[in-house]
């Protein structure tokens, strides 16, 4: 779903709140039982009996919170309403025709998602900067001279591109695979980024996370947590896609649990078993448009360089600003 999100679109508030609710369960729990271990004096009775009251309220005010923590976060995990029902009523299969259309149907799909995500107030005229009217200096991603093209796949591919561009790509593998996929470019996803559907299964039969990560392993975590997606959705196939490696806890895990790990390499030699015209329609998803320029993960938009009045390093923030005040660091070499 690296996403400047992506990394992974999880609800930090709920995470705090579900803390706090454990905290003042145990605070709780400790002032009803601790004392009655020691309850032989006198002295100790008396103290049990004082804290006893506030033991429960902290027991009862701590479920309370869990309660709304575990309701917040099953609401977090729905999948979107374009996804949630039966899979179309047309079977769909992928012929050879089909199969050199998908490039020219891919970018008109992702124009018109590019139009209607985008705010008419951030319009540029081609090749003018737009005046940084929030951090008081001139922003313009158009300075930034782009990674080269490659003719063939290779880990430089996918250094070289953003998120939502690696998406596309899987997006793309699913569907030369035979599936009709689903998938949204932006906003909260419920831990899924493609919807998979088979014309042999009623419904999604399977989903896909992705994540485009530059260095940094894909630990147990995030793995279990995408388990326990499929786990809601009552599934027993999830593909977790990454360009860059897993921990060995990580591999593990999701051998286990049925999950098709595939890493920057693997993802690689599933490509090389593509014919020559796929690899080249899917190097073509790739390089589309500004494919190096990173799409805010929140409102679906490229990204434009920015610095903060007082100084220092430009760094990428959302168009949108300030409804949207997302940012993410530029790196200081290109792949």
């Amino acid at each position: 779903m690296a996403k400047g999100r992506r990394s992974n679109r999880q609800g930090r508030n709920g995470v705090s709140i579900q803390e706090t609710g454990l905290r003042l369960t145990f605070l709780g729990l400790a002032f009803l039982i601790v004392p009655r271990l020691f309850g032989g004096s006198s002295m100790m009775k008396g103290v049990a009996a004082g804290l006893s009251f506030p033991g429960w309220l902290l027991l009862a005010v701590g479920a309370l919170i869990l309660g709304f923590a575990y309701v917040k976060k099953q609401g977090h995990l729905n999948p979107p309403s374009a996804v949630q029902g039966s899979r179309p009523d047309k079977p769909w299969t992928l012929t050879e025709a089909e199969q050199q259309q998908l490039p020219e149907t891919l970018a008109r799909r992702s124009t018109r998602r590019a139009a209607t995500g985008a705010s008419a107030r951030f319009n540029r005229q081609p090749g003018k900067p737009s005046p940084d009217v929030n951090f008081g200096r001139t922003a313009d991603d158009r300075t930034m001279t782009p990674p080269p093209k490659s003719n063939v796949w290779s880990p430089a591919v996918f250094a070289a591109i953003e998120w939502r561009r690696f998406e596309a790509v899987c997006e793309m593998l699913f569907g030369q695979a035979g599936f009709e996929t689903r998938s949204q470019t932006h906003g909260a996803d419920g831990g899924v980024d493609i919807w998979l559907y088979s014309q042999h299964a009623e419904g999604a039969a399977a989903i896909a996370q992705c994540k485009h990560w530059k260095g940094t392993p894909v630990g147990v975590k995030e793995v279990r947590e995408f388990f326990g997606v499929m786990a809601s959705h009552k599934l027993q196939r999830g593909t977790y896609a990454t360009s860059s490696v897993y921990t060995a806890d990580a591999q593990k895990f999701a051998k286990d649990n049925g999950i098709n790990a595939l890493d920057g390499a693997g993802l690689l030699r599933l490509i090389a078993t593509r014919t020559p015209t796929q690899q080249q329609a899917l190097l073509a998803v790739a390089y589309e448009g500004e494919y190096w320029i990173p799409t805010c993960a929140s409102c679906g938009i490229k990204r434009v360089q920015r610095a903060k009045t007082k100084g220092g390093a430009l760094f990428w923030g959302c168009r949108n600003y300030p409804d949207c005040r997302s940012m993410m660091p530029i790196a200081t070499t290109l792949p």
